[in-house]
């Protein structure tokens, strides 16, 4: 090749790709589309570790005696249920029926209340407390769907896709990156910056409902709080010239939601890391530590669990403080105690919660939530009873500054 050809190559590379990044600034961390359904799809199922994984989790150790019998199988039986999908909508109905299954067979119930106030023309953006990594978003989304709303694009963290198949499954279902694996203040603000505009470009653009968790990371030990930083970065993508910042966060659609588990399927996996943390001051995460998490939510048992939506924020507030507030009352107000939460909050306590308190009926019993707090090292139990009690603290806190 000559030097003239070489450099031509490499100004059409470089301009090409400027090309595509201003026609589609957002192809880093959004979603997939329609159009890449079918060769993403085609990569997955070809991926050996998709198919190991998926092995793994169905049938355990047998997984490993017998590889070249089983991936062959889960390649066939993902071939025969991806069958006929071409869009993501058609991905989320078969998405739809496994959820169907897990809710029958891991909880004694989904309500859902506050919905009928919300318009389903318009786009908002739902600002979640977080308890688990996958079902927090997947009981929204499946609250909104079967009550005729559109399904939400999901936050979800960079941490999370340790592998590549699981940034295209994530990606597949709606998931858009969220980079916190940014090194250094100036990257980490030019990544804020951006994923702040892909936000507010997906409600104001694509007319897409939203849904972020209000703060980086699960509550672990069962305290809701809305972390500033977050409602900061949404207001990145205002228009500081033009654009009072109450009526930025008006314009955003801004929903409060309230998830409830009777039981947390992680809280002996919680309860270890907090003791741990105690202990010694830090926590090494295992390698594949949150996708196992993800797995024991999942499949977990989780009693009764309600979605509760909020009233959307006006434009009365003039600081990110004062917006995680209201989110805060929101969310606590909307958040459904059952007899876990005052059983644990009795043991450690050492006398009951106020009989005031509005209590859901419960699904487990008094003996099978002791037995299941018993079961967890003596050392680590307080934490796992703390993330229960706390959800009985913070009503209580919400009631006495009210």
């Amino acid at each position: 090749m000559t030097l003239r050809g070489f450099f031509v190559k490499v100004r059409r590379f470089f301009f090409e790709d400027i090309r595509l990044s201003e026609h589609d600034p957002y192809a880093d961390i959004r979603p997939y589309r329609d159009d890449e359904v079918a060769p993403v799809l085609a990569r997955l199922l070809k991926d050996p570790e998709l198919t190991g994984a998926i092995a793994a989790f169905r049938f355990g150790g047998l997984a490993r005696l017998l590889p070249f019998l089983l991936r062959p199988a889960v390649r066939w039986y993902l071939r025969r249920q991806l069958r006929g999908v071409e869009t993501i909508h058609d991905l989320q109905l078969v998405i739809r029926g496994y959820m169907d299954t897990m809710i029958e067979n891991t909880t004694a119930g989904l309500t859902v209340s506050g919905l009928e106030q919300l318009d389903p023309a318009r786009a908002w953006l739902f600002v979640s407390n977080h308890r688990d990594i996958a079902m927090d978003p997947a009981f929204t989304n499946y609250a909104l769907h079967v009550n005729g709303y559109d399904t939400v694009q999901i936050a979800i963290g960079d941490n999370l896709l340790t592998k590549p198949w699981v940034s295209d499954l994530m990606r597949l279902n709606k998931s858009f990156i969220v980079r916190r694996s940014a090194a250094g203040p100036r990257e980490l603000l030019a990544a804020s910056r951006h994923l702040s505009g892909y936000i507010r470009h997906a409600l104001t653009e694509q007319h897409a409902n939203v849904w972020i968790a209000q703060r980086e990371g699960r509550a672990k030990d069962g305290i809701d709080r809305t972390e500033p930083a977050v409602i900061k970065m949404l207001s990145l993508s205002r228009d500081k010239a033009s654009e009072d910042f109450g009526d930025h966060i008006a314009s955003l659609g801004i929903v409060p939601v309230a998830i409830s588990y009777e039981i947390d399927p992680c809280d002996a996996l919680k309860a270890r890391e907090l003791a741990e943390r105690a202990r010694t001051g830090a926590y090494e995460k295992g390698e594949q530590e949150d996708v196992a998490s993800i797995g024991v939510g999942i499949a977990g048992s989780k009693g009764r669990v309600h979605v509760s939506f909020g009233t959307p924020l006006d434009r009365r507030f003039d600081s990110a403080a004062a917006v995680a507030a209201e989110i805060d009352r929101q969310v606590l107000a909307g958040f459904r105690l059952h007899p876990s939460n005052l059983q644990a909050y009795e043991i450690l306590e050492g006398r009951p919660a106020p009989a005031s308190l509005h209590c859901e009926e419960g699904s487990v019993s008094a003996a099978a939530f002791r037995a299941r707090m018993e079961a967890i090292p003596a050392e680590h139990r307080p934490y796992a009873l703390a993330i229960y009690a706390n959800a009985v603290r913070s009503q209580l806190a919400l009631r006495e500054a009210a």
